[in-house]
């Protein structure tokens, strides 16, 4: 099959023929309909995130699945899955107390067993590394059956591929996470895929002021079609200032969807006593916050992570996806830009650019 690899730090993918196994007793083997490209995936091609060379990114996923293991049950050839990347063994104890996406054994569960033959190999016969046990950048996936939930032919595989990543994150970030309350206030900071998720989860739940910062005017814009109230932008002056004024005080909520430390540390800031700041980006590894402890205990402000929006994807992402249908979640006007494996490369610089919330490669 043909898949786009990592092959170096030149921030280019490369279009190449690769092979890819059989399924094993207890995996599942799809063909892959539409991809999104995320953010999360660029930290890897930018190198603010180490890989392991060759690698196969791609993780907002839909498909149809072609063949699956012996052991393999409830999923069968001819289902429409989509894939997610917390992936989880079911018998730890994360699993067993409801927080299965912090699965203690995520990535054994993920990986193949060192003994077994690599899933993928490239032309050479070296073996690929696929990121996070899914590998959506090419026409098939071979993975853990945990890593796939059942969809319907009725969800669009591109709106479906979304609610793998960036619905579930976003969303669940506000849903789950944080919790957010009705008539309470919300600032975004980034209003990429995520961003603009968490600001349509922020508008679902009834929030009644919901803030979007970005750089970018073409962002503030689609924030306001899709559930903010009011935009900041940072350069009009400090964004802090900014939502303070806006709120009088600072919001309940803040959501960081970037991944640095800059606005990592501004969400905090922009919150109110009481408020609750959660870092969605992926901050780069090494890097440390700086907060005012004092505001800890002083103001009893509180500062989380949300991993993949707390989610339990098998229950959540059936659920964005019939939010989709029932017109009250918009993944239509996420969809930028629709593109082909081979224009992945113009893809990505579109999203340094800022010029769309979403590609997605259809296949």
């Amino acid at each position: 099959m043909r898949a786009a690899l990592l092959r170096d730090d030149s921030g280019l993918l490369n279009i190449e023929d690769v092979t890819i196994d059989k399924p094993l007793r207890n995996e599942v083997l799809i063909q892959t309909v539409a991809s999104g490209l995320c953010h999360s995936d660029l930290h890897f091609i930018d190198g603010s995130w180490p890989a392991q060379y060759p690698m196969l990114l791609g993780h907002e996923a839909a498909g149809i699945v072609q063949a699956v293991g012996d052991d393999v049950a409830g999923i069968a050839p001819g289902d429409h899955v989509i894939s997610c990347l917390s992936i989880y063994c079911g018998h730890c104890d994360r699993c067993l107390t409801g927080d299965s996406f912090l699965c203690s054994n995520r990535q054994l569960t993920a990986d193949r067993a060192a003994d077994s033959a690599p899933r993928l190999t490239d032309g050479e016969g070296m073996a690929i590394t696929l990121f996070s046990g899914l590998g959506s950048f090419g026409g098939e996936m071979l993975v853990h059956p945990n890593a796939v939930v059942q969809s319907t032919p009725d969800r669009p595989g591109d709106r479906a591929a979304l609610s793998g990543w960036g619905g579930t994150t976003g969303v669940g970030a506000v849903f789950k996470s944080a919790a957010v309350e009705a008539g309470s206030t919300v600032a975004v900071v980034g209003c990429g895929g995520v961003g603009i998720s968490a600001i349509q989860g922020a508008h679902l739940v009834g929030a009644r002021q919901i803030i979007a910062v970005d750089l970018e005017p073409k962002k503030l814009e689609w924030a306001s079609q899709l559930g903010a109230t009011h935009t900041v932008n940072p350069a009009d002056g400090d964004p802090v200032a900014q939502v303070h004024e806006l709120t009088g005080g600072g919001v309940d909520y803040s959501f960081e969807c970037i991944g640095l430390k800059v606005t990592a540390e501004q969400a905090y800031g922009m919150i109110r006593p009481g408020g609750l700041a959660t870092v969605i980006g992926m901050v780069p590894l090494g890097v440390n916050l700086e907060i005012p402890a004092a505001d800890l205990f002083l103001n009893a402000k509180r500062l989380q992570g949300s991993l993949m929006g707390s989610n339990n994807f098998k229950v959540d992402m059936p659920r964005l996806c019939d939010l989709y249908l029932g017109g009250r979640l918009k993944l239509d006007e996420m969809v930028s830009r629709t593109i082909t494996l081979d224009e992945i490369n113009e893809g990505f610089d579109a999203m340094k650019s800022g010029d769309v919330v979403r590609s997605v490669i259809q296949y």
